[in-house]
């Protein structure tokens, strides 16, 4: 399996990105499309994975006070656990860094993920908390 990624910067591109996030967040975790559709998309950073030439997983990073942060990581069903999620993180996590080479790195992981992101060099924060109804950890790079 081939996987690219790259900045959603195309009208297109952003459009496919936020096609993954509705499949991933809204049809199967039930977060409210009005809770994943935020004020910050504009802003943002978006990014498309792809995998053999078809859309696989999407994210998005911005600067905040405390840092960047990472978030929106979603992998379509069929893609994961195929290393789409590691290239997707890499690259956010590279640009990210580029532009911001002192910012502390975070996000906010689903309790599933956590291990994910552990192994990427994310340590977790503080206690578990609650979004949208799903557990999730601050967790820092490393």
């Amino acid at each position: 399996m081939t996987i690219t990624v790259q900045k959603a910067t195309a009208e297109g591109d952003r459009d496919l990105a936020f096609r993954v996030r509705e499949q991933v967040f809204v049809d199967e975790q039930h977060v409210p499309r009005e809770e994943e559709y935020d004020e910050h998309d504009d802003a943002a950073y978006h990014y498309l994975a792809w995998a053999d030439g078809l859309p696989a997983g999407a994210a998005r990073w911005r600067p905040t006070e405390k840092g960047v942060k990472l978030e929106r990581f979603a992998v379509l069903a069929p893609y994961r656990s195929k290393g789409v999620g590691g290239v997707l993180l890499r690259q956010v996590m590279a640009d990210a860094r580029a532009a911001h080479p002192e910012a502390q790195l975070y996000l906010h992981a689903q309790v599933q993920a956590k291990r994910f992101y552990e192994r990427h060099g994310f340590v977790p924060e503080g206690e578990l908390f609650y979004e949208c109804e799903i557990p999730h950890y601050r967790m820092r790079l490393g």
